[in-house]
């Protein structure tokens, strides 16, 4: 009888911090983490105008919001959340709040974003109190959203009391952004939410936007893709396609897909990443060689065009990626937590550098 009373008082309770919250369209406040926005929708990456050009998969896939993250500042006691999912997404090896879950970040005092809590879904219409109890202040927040969905409706609630404005600092930095293109892997998976998909790591770190190209099994070096990268203004652009692009494709396009963005960027760093060294090479033979020849062809590749005479492109060798414990995968390949912050400490320096 107590346990049914306790419960009764919590589910009021609950109700009670609902009915006092209103919320209010994430369309009124800024968006991070677009190339463009000549989106058919507002969550979506690639432009409308390629709906029918790029392959089906591919244009899928550019339906996903990686990557992105609502800017805003408030004063509320309570932040919480309103979404649909855009197909209900799921997998058996990432969680729900990495594919279609929320992501909150608070800015503080020292200039860095600090996790508060994530938005954890049910299904496809979600509704969840994020962080409650907290004292009245104007805080600076950012909140990622889903890697392996997308977003048909997004929504913000805080206190009816409250209010809900936009951003005071320009926190990250939205001039010159990094652009990245790539795989499942860069897309985010299977990051356990969506701030840890090693971009998101990225963006926080050097405090300036990161836009994520990244498609799932799709990184197969489109050229529409590259003529969306090249008309971004960006201070960096990262190329990590090998994982899934096959040696005759690269063979057959990756020059021609560095010249599309180089012919609109002549000074701009360019950042070539080796396939990582996945975990499971130790013991599948097949897949190690197969990693090797990719590799391979991307260094012979990579060095044509350093004898030719380009400037300013970098290669990062995966030698040291993942680390030597073998601990940084959720299936061998794709990335745990660790594995996107291992990445993030390889790949965040070189970015730096190449932004000075």
């Amino acid at each position: 009888m107590k346990r049914r009373i306790c419960v009764f008082i919590m589910l009021f309770l609950m109700c009670h911090i609902y009915a006092q919250l209103v919320y209010h369209d994430a369309s009124k406040f800024p968006l991070l983490g677009k190339a463009t926005e000549a989106t058919g929708v507002r969550y979506e990456r690639l432009p409308d105008s390629l709906k029918n050009i790029s392959r089906a998969p591919l244009w899928n896939l550019s339906r996903n919001s990686a990557g992105m993250a609502i800017r805003f500042c408030s004063n509320s006691t309570t932040i919480a959340a309103k979404w649909e999912a855009l197909i209900n997404f799921h997998m058996n090896h990432m969680t729900d709040t990495g594919a279609k879950g929320l992501d909150l970040y608070c800015l503080q005092k020292n200039g860095e974003w600090r996790f508060v809590n994530s938005g954890r879904p049910n299904g496809k219409i979600n509704q969840a109190i994020i962080i409650a109890n907290m004292q009245p202040e104007e805080r600076e927040y950012m909140l990622y959203l889903p890697l392996y969905d997308g977003l048909v409706s997004l929504s913000i609630g805080i206190d009816s009391l409250a209010t809900i404005n936009q951003p005071l600092i320009d926190y990250p930095i939205r001039q010159k952004p990094v652009v990245f293109y790539g795989t499942s892997i860069l897309q985010g998976g299977c990051a356990s939410r969506p701030g840890m998909a090693h971009t998101n790591v990225i963006s926080r770190r050097l405090n300036r936007e990161c836009i994520n190209l990244g498609f799932s099994g799709n990184a197969l070096l489109d050229l529409e893709v590259a003529k969306v990268i090249a008309e971004v203004d960006a201070s960096v652009f990262v190329l990590d396609f090998v994982p899934n692009a096959s040696v005759e494709q690269m063979k057959e396009r990756m020059e021609t897909f560095y010249h599309i963005i180089r012919s609109k960027h002549p000074d701009t760093p360019i950042i070539f990443i080796e396939d990582p060294i996945f975990t499971h090479t130790l013991y599948d033979e097949r897949i190690a060689k197969e990693v090797q020849r990719k590799n391979d062809t991307l260094r012979e590749i990579f060095n044509r065009l350093k004898k030719e005479n380009e400037k300013n492109i970098i290669l990062i060798s995966s030698k040291n990626m993942l680390g030597e414990d073998g601990e940084a995968t959720i299936d061998g390949i794709h990335f745990t937590d660790l594995g996107m912050m291992r990445y993030a400490d390889l790949v965040c320096p070189i970015i730096k550098k190449a932004i000075k």
